[in-house]
Parts: C-alpha cells; structure tokens; sequence
C-alpha cells in the first residue's frame, strides 16, 4: 500500500468512528441517541487508535494535517510529501463523512435540527467568539503533538503505542473539548464539511463556512507550535522560528483575553 492511500485509509476509519458516534448520539430514533460526551470523547479515542493501528507501519499515522505540519516544522517530516499527506487525508475525511451518511441513511429525516446533523459532519463553538474560538483550537492541538511527541519519547509494549494515543484524544476531548467540540484535526472537520455540502441529506441547512476557517487555522498554528515548544524546550533547540512563533501566540492569546475582557465589562454595565 502507498503512504497516499494508507493516510487516506487511517483517515477515513478516523471519521468512521468518530463521526459515526456523533451521528449515534445526536440523530433522532438512534439507539443511541443522548448518551452524551463521555460516550462521543471515547469512541474519537478509540477511533483515532483504530486508525493508527490500521496505517501506522505503512505512514506513521499522521491522519491530521497538524500532526504532518508539526512534524515537519521540527525536521521529523520531510516538507516534500506535506502536500500528499495533507491531500490524502482531507479526502479520507470526506469518504469516512460520506459512509456514515450511508450508514445512518434513515435517521436524516427523522433529525429536524440542522445544526444536529452538521455536528455530525463538523465541529462548531459552543459560545461564538472567533479568537477565543481560535485559540482553543490553538492550544488543544498544541496539548495533542506535544503528547504525541511525549509518548514517542518513551518506550512501551509492542502494539500499546496507538492506544495511548487514543487516550490522548480522550482526555483532550474531556477537558478542552467544550468550547469549541476539539477538532484539533483541519481534515477532521474540513473533509466531512465538505461532505455535508455536498451530500444530498434532508433539511440539512448550512454548512457554517464561515467558521470553517477557525478548525483549519486553529490546528495548523497549534500543531506547528507544539512541534516547536517540544524541540525548544525538551530537546534544547531554541530556533530563531521558536522565539518568533511564542511572541505571536503570546499576542494572539493577548488579543482573545482583551476581548473577552471587553465583552464581559459591557455586558457587567
């Protein structure tokens, strides 16, 4: 198999399983409908173990355009095949999107609520704010390359490997999931938006581009960074790139505090 279509593969059983416990949770008449976000951060766990249990000898399991462009901005990637990587993966999003589609064909029109059945396609705030919305996705992708970069410090089991990843997702998912549903993942929400606009499913509404950019943009910066900080910080590597990166996230998150700030004296008055 080539890394083209193994990253594709592992991508696509990625959204498999996390948007298919989304759509299981969310739309109406499913079985498991309502059983809520532990059940929804376990199975994006699980999936992303899946994933990488899938494709991780043949590509090393990117699956995230995050994960290839953190890698990459330390040296652990080469730059050549970001491109083919990245592309491999936004189109296993939109396959893995358009089989849970398939999958759960009958439950579209028994579902009302747009915004239900673009949640299982794409992740959206929970309270609208573009900075802060963007930060979270900053800093929850920071938290996964610098854990991934962690677990590959250290030496575990034969096999165990992807699922203390998957654990990873988990616990990213429960304490830095609710503000913005973690997609720390540009082809994780990317691809299966795509699906949605395309996809003829009933009453679905709209496919909120315009805050599209914020889980594309978010992650990128995040994951790029946290490749950084670990080199800087772990490995001794203080580039020029590092010092000039952290003075920009320390402005962005300036920036996000200020107006929140701001929101909160208004409204108090």
């Amino acid at each position: 198999m080539s890394e083209f279509l193994g990253e594709l593969i592992g991508t696509m059983i990625l959204i498999i399983f996390g948007a298919g416990v989304v759509a299981g949770v969310s739309l109406k008449k499913s079985l498991a409908e309502g059983a809520g976000w532990v059940l929804v951060t376990f199975a994006w766990g699980l999936g992303v173990a899946m994933g990488v249990y899938a494709v991780g000898n043949i590509t090393g399991a990117h699956i995230n355009p995050a994960v290839t462009l953190g890698l990459a901005t330390v040296g652990d990637f080469p730059w050549a095949k970001v491109p083919m990587y990245i592309t491999a993966q936004m189109l296993g999003g939109i396959a893995g999107a358009v089989i849970v589609f398939i999958h759960y064909l009958p439950h579209w029109k028994e579902t009302e609520d747009p915004d239900a059945k673009l949640g299982v396609f794409s992740t959206g705030p929970a309270i609208p704010s573009s900075l802060s919305n963007l930060v979270s996705e900053v800093i929850g992708t920071f938290v996964l390359v610098m854990g991934i970069l962690f677990i590959g410090a250290n030496e575990f089991t034969e096999g165990l490997n992807p699922l203390i990843v998957g654990l990873l997702i988990v616990v990213i998912g429960m304490s830095l999931g609710g503000t913005t549903g973690y997609a720390i993942n540009p082809a994780r929400d990317l691809g299966p938006r795509i699906a949605h606009w395309f996809l003829p499913i009933p009453g679905k509404g709209s496919s909120n581009w315009s805050y599209s950019w914020v889980p594309v943009l978010g992650p990128a910066i995040g994951g790029m960074y946290g490749g950084l900080f670990y080199q800087a910080m772990f490995e001794g590597n203080r580039t020029v790139i590092f010092w000039i990166s952290s003075i920009l996230i320390v402005i962005l998150f300036a920036a996000a505090i200020k107006i929140e700030l701001k929101k909160a004296s208004i409204k108090a008055g």
